[in-house]
């Protein structure tokens, strides 16, 4: 029973790595296009 609980476990990293990546890729979407060029031209 303890092995099945391990394989379940190491499935779950990549899964939660992937939903990760895709957040910070939404994120980082979301706020170039509320505030375009703020992430390549820092404020004054």
């Amino acid at each position: 029973m303890q092995q099945n609980y391990f394989v379940k476990y190491l499935s779950l990293g990549p899964v939660l790595l992937f939903v990760n990546l895709i957040f910070t890729a939404v994120l980082l979407i979301f706020f170039n296009n509320w505030f375009p060029d703020l992430l390549f031209h820092p404020l004054p």
